[in-house]
């Protein structure tokens, strides 16, 4: 009888344990490793000289292949591209239309951004800058110009190859941000 009353206790006791409901951890991002900043000269041949990271790639815009100037700096490693355009101030085009079409270009974003920050900076050679820091699942966070406004001008924009949430790239995000500070803050521009 005590072997029958134990065999009960123990049957029951699975029965029971297996009514828990099982919840899955909630997904993880993976961990990236950012090496130090460390920059390079761009080589000669463009109408401007600036420094950019040694861990992205000079690529011509396969966009535009007519402008020689409009290059991409390809960080393999992160998916990523900043994509460098540049256009001679003339009568032709204005620095006016120029900038209207760079801020229009950030505008455009205002449909999924949560918020656009926009700064003006000079730089040390004394070029005015621009940069707009937008938040939300935007494919740029980060968009720039560098003009001396009449003869010179340069606007870059960073975007990624992936469709991951913003806040998983966050990390990569700001990375990438102080190596395009510090592209605009090398920036020469060719006489």
């Amino acid at each position: 009888m005590m072997k029958r009353f134990l065999i009960f206790f123990l049957i029951a006791g699975l029965l029971a344990s297996c009514e828990n409901t099982f919840l899955p951890k909630p997904k993880g991002y993976n961990r990236i490793d950012l090496p130090n900043h460390s920059y390079q000269a761009l080589e000669a041949g463009y109408p401007y000289q600036l420094e950019y990271s040694q861990y992205s790639e000079v690529e011509p815009d396969s966009f535009n292949l007519q402008e020689k100037a409009w290059i991409n700096l390809n960080y393999k490693d992160f998916g990523a591209k900043v994509h460098l355009t540049y256009k001679d101030i003339s009568d032709e085009v204005d620095f006016r239309t120029l900038s209207n079409d760079a801020f229009k270009l950030t505008a455009k974003h205002q449909i999924k951004a949560y918020g656009i920050e926009e700064s003006v900076l000079l730089t040390p050679e004394g070029y005015t800058g621009v940069v707009a820091e937008l938040t939300g699942e935007v494919p740029t966070q980060f968009q720039f110009f560098v003009t001396d406004s009449t003869e010179h001008f340069l606007r870059g924009a960073l975007y990624f190859n992936t469709a991951l949430k913003n806040d998983s790239l966050a990390p990569v995000i700001e990375y990438i941000k102080v190596d395009m500070a510090h592209l605009m803050n090398s920036l020469k521009f060719e006489d």
